[in-house]
């Protein structure tokens, strides 16, 4: 067994914990990532959406979106349609920021790999294959311990560790486990341009209730079409259970007729299934040197929108509580304060929103019927998700070194 004494301990390296690790440096410390995984292994997961209002954060610490987003388009608009094809609503998601950028959609891979150059730039270090077995903390202290026998001594440590995360179980051992959704999760890119016909309009993610399963789509730039669907399902889907050639015919099934059947053709690997979960409300967050972020606190529905935006607010707040606060309890208390209200409320809607997908067929009716009146009536206020994409984290000033 080796043990080795740094300051911030960060167990990680998707999205919240990059980000954490960047907002850590501007608070003056010096973080190290914990990875489970290996360099190169594959990311789970298509594609995401970065909304504006996690661009705004990204800007917050100190990285160039234009320069972590680049290999990902815009996509400002969504457009929604019924089973029919019948237009239900089109809605803006979020305003530009005030330099002209907007909600950008962008493989989880290359965001992953940006953020991961951006912490290289910036000295944190990456320590992978090593997945967390437990935390604790003592008087002045932490101590994680990893498999294969390392021992890591700080006084931090940012849990930033996912949907499955063991530093939220070494926090609170009664930690409630994900939910599942009722939807499987899968998706692709399109291997060449398709007929112009299956293209939505450029900056617009369309999104379709289909007769049998959900289904959403995009143009890229270079005239492949990129998608995901979400076909429900009672129970979670068990490793191993679909061949890749069974999961294609059952997909092609759901969506025969459809537009998803013919970009489902089109595309040569299908990626998936996964099953879809999001956190009931996780009672404790923190200890005195342990905090949770991303989706490791409070893992949201895909359908939101928002899982990468809300760890990269996370991590902007962490940084801000940790340089305004030197006590690290406080500081940790602070950053509490300031997120649980409002991820709390976008678990919420996120699951309220994927509870539309799933709907029997006479809901489904009712829902299309319905829909386009109601959204009318509350556009008239001013866009409903207003309070989701307008909010703006301030920027986090470096700490001199």
């Amino acid at each position: 067994m080796t043990t080795t004494e740094q300051d911030a301990i960060v167990i990680g390296g998707g999205i919240a914990g990059t980000a954490a690790a960047l907002a850590l440096r501007a608070a003056g410390r010096t973080p190290v990532i914990y990875e489970a995984g290996r360099p190169g292994d594959a990311e789970r997961g298509v594609f995401l959406t970065i909304a504006v209002n996690g661009v705004n954060a990204l800007r917050a610490l100190g990285a160039d979106p234009a320069v972590v987003l680049a290999r990902g388009f815009a996509t400002p608009r969504l457009a929604l349609r019924g089973a029919s094809g019948r237009l239900l609503a089109e809605t803006p998601l979020g305003g530009p920021l005030p330099d002209g950028t907007v909600t950008t959609t962008i493989r989880r891979a290359d965001l992953y790999a940006a953020l991961r150059s951006e912490a290289g730039t910036r000295g944190v270090e990456i320590v992978y294959g090593h997945p967390l077995t437990t935390a604790r903390t003592a008087a002045h202290g932490v101590t994680a311990e990893f498999a294969g026998g390392r021992t890591v001594t700080g006084n931090l440590l940012v849990g930033a560790d996912g949907l499955h995360s063991r530093t939220r179980t070494a926090l609170d051992p009664s930690a409630p486990a994900p939910h599942f959704l009722g939807l499987l999760d899968t998706g692709g890119f399109t291997d060449g341009p398709v007929c112009p016909a299956l293209l939505p309009p450029s900056g617009v993610m369309q999104m379709s209730f289909g007769r049998r399963a959900f289904f959403g789509w995009a143009a890229a730039p270079d005239g492949r079409v990129w998608w995901f669907a979400n076909p429900s399902r009672r129970r979670p889907a068990e490793p191993g259970e679909f061949t890749p050639g069974a999961w294609r015919s059952h997909l092609l099934e759901l969506f025969d007729g459809e537009p998803g059947a013919d970009l489902i053709r089109a595309t040569g690997e299908v990626l998936g299934p996964w099953n879809t979960r999001d956190l009931p409300r996780v009672p404790v967050w923190r200890g005195d040197r342990i905090v949770l972020i991303g989706d490791a606190a409070h893992a949201v529905a895909p359908s939101s929108g928002q899982g990468a935006s809300m760890a990269l607010e996370d991590a902007v707040v962490l940084g801000h509580s940790l340089r305004e606060h030197r006590d690290v309890p406080a500081a940790l208390a602070a950053y509490e304060a300031a997120r649980r209200a409002r991820v709390e409320k976008v678990v919420a809607h996120g699951r309220r929103t994927s509870g539309t997908k799933v709907l029997g067929p006479v809901g489904a009716a009712m829902r299309d019927a319905m829909m386009p009146l109601v959204m009318r009536m509350l556009h008239r206020r001013g866009d409903p998700q207003a309070w989701i994409f307008e909010h703006r984290v301030p920027v986090l000033p470096s700490v001199p070194r």
